[in-house]
């Protein structure tokens, strides 16, 4: 018995079954679930801006949001299991590869690795609040100060922390120019949609993508400032930076803006979990 064709004969199974229903299944629940969040993150930011800032803008505040409202808790277990299938597909992607001509490049699989991290995180955090038995991650200020506190405290920390915010300074820059090119279209099947349709996911897709970017940005520069002030309370999370663009010479109406372009990436998600190729 040839060992070595049995072996190819089961890694094209197994890669047909990363391919298969459930993970195409699993990667559109995800994408709705990123897109509800990002959708109640964008709104309670529209209410600071407004004047109303009792909720934080950040993960525990729309999921603090979400477990007020009827059928709550079915909601946020429902949230949970979405981004725990986000987390297999990406995990799918970093094994076999993901679609398009270059998936199984090196550099595509490496990101696969670091999302599937994330997501899994983040399912993790959001299944422990839906149970009772956690905060979904705590806030993100106090976590981005803890973190920073912790890696300043170690040798070379200032460096650490400096070349973190750096990357997530590029990395915001990143998505803001991807989503500005419209590179993200090459992952849709643009084939199905009309053309109104099309020009709508290209206004949510440019503006949802380029606010995200600088939210990333912003971020990225408060960590740099906090490393070279060396002081963690520098260190700003998503409901604090998303705060500080109201602090900004335009005022509130800039923090509108970039709230706005968070819903508008919440409905991108959505429409990426209607016509995505996975």
């Amino acid at each position: 018995m040839d060992t070595s064709a049995l072996a190819r004969s089961g890694r094209v199974e197994a890669e047909r079954a990363a391919r298969g229903s459930v993970t195409n299944g699993a990667a559109r629940a995800g994408l709705t679930a990123r897109g509800v969040i990002y959708l109640l993150v964008g709104v309670l930011a529209l209410q600071i801006a407004f004047g109303d800032g009792r909720q934080q803008a950040d993960r525990q505040g729309a999921l603090g949001e979400i477990s007020e409202k009827p059928f709550g808790a079915v909601l946020l277990w429902a949230l949970g299991v979405g981004l725990v299938g986000m987390a297999l597909w990406r995990l799918s992607e970093a094994v076999f590869g993901s679609a398009g001509t270059d998936g199984r490049s090196a550099r595509k699989r490496l990101l696969a690795v670091v999302r599937c991290a994330f997501y899994s995180f983040v399912a993790y955090s959001v299944l422990a609040f839906a149970a009772g038995s956690g905060d979904g991650g705590g806030s993100s200020d106090e976590q981005s100060r803890d973190v920073t506190a912790q890696v300043l405290g170690l040798p070379a920390g200032q460096w650490i922390v400096g070349a973190a915010g750096a990357g997530i300074v590029v990395a915001g820059a990143w998505i803001g120019a991807r989503a500005v090119m419209r590179t993200y279209r090459k992952d849709l099947r643009l084939w199905e949609m009309s053309a109104r349709v099309r020009r709508l996911v290209d206004i949510t897709g440019v503006g949802g993508g380029a606010a995200r970017g600088l939210v990333f940005a912003a971020a990225g520069a408060f960590a740099v400032r906090a490393a070279v002030d060396y002081r963690p309370n520098r260190a700003k999370g998503l409901d604090d930076t998303l705060r500080s663009f109201a602090g900004t010479p335009v005022g509130p109406g800039l923090l509108a803006c970039v709230a706005a372009g968070l819903v508008l990436f919440g409905l991108f998600s959505l429409a990426m979990a209607r016509w995505r190729k996975v």
